[in-house]
């Protein structure tokens, strides 16, 4: 076995290399996979109270709703990523209370058309 290896590596450095690095990089996704898919299986993540530290893609995915419809009902701008209830109403001139307030009235208004996504 280890002979093989050591002929392989002796012939082909940059391909083994690339292998190697290759399965590294298959194995972070996977466990970034698995870690995200075990924290929203968890039902305390589920309809969590709306606080300023979320982002509104926490918000929508803790309370089942398409993060498309959050961010348009906010109007926060597509390209823009990880900012937090807390600084979406900073950047406004508003209290987070006021941000809150929205994001509780579209999920209100999404579940009233019954277009829940989680079953």
């Amino acid at each position: 076995m280890t002979a093989g290896l050591r002929a392989v590596w002796r012939d082909h450095k940059l391909l083994l290399a690339g292998f190697v690095l290759a399965v590294a990089v298959m194995l972070f996704f996977a466990v970034r996979s698995v870690m995200f898919w075990i924290y929203w299986a968890d039902p305390a993540h589920r309809e969590e109270p709306i606080a300023g530290w979320m982002t509104p893609r926490y918000v929508a995915h803790s309370w089942a709703i398409p993060p498309e419809v959050l961010r348009d009902a906010l109007a926060v701008p597509p390209d823009t990523r990880r900012m937090t209830i807390n600084a979406l109403a900073e950047s406004r001139g508003v209290t987070p209370e006021e941000i809150i307030r929205q994001i509780e009235a579209v999920i209100a208004e999404h579940r009233s058309n019954g277009t829940v996504t989680r079953p």
